[in-house]
């Protein structure tokens, strides 16, 4: 978590690293049906995805952590799953992503 944060500073993301700097506690945990319907194909969560619901089509996601069954669910999809240090590293800027 804190190389993480530091890319994110070093990339001058840093709405993204305060996020990613606060407690765990207030970081989201975001079920696949919320990830479903938001327009983007490209999400970054800045917290935990679960299983609960289906997603419908293929996205590129990148989150702090996934569930085991939300992995199953967007592996079953053709889902891009990422962690968020690897997206950064990827897409320095973030260009297109939306950050939930």
């Amino acid at each position: 978590l804190v190389e993480t944060i530091e890319l994110a500073k070093k990339n001058n993301l840093l709405d993204l690293a305060k996020k990613l700097s606060g407690p765990t506690r207030l970081q989201l945990k975001v079920n696949l049906e919320y990830l479903d319907k938001l327009k983007e194909d490209k999400i970054l969560v800045v917290g935990k995805v679960l299983g609960t619901g289906h997603i419908n089509r293929k996205i590129l996601i990148a989150a702090l952590s996934f569930s085991e069954s939300a992995i199953e669910k967007l592996k079953k999809k053709g889902c891009e799953i990422k962690t968020i240090k690897q997206e950064i590293e990827k897409n320095k800027k973030l260009e297109g992503v939306r950050i939930l």
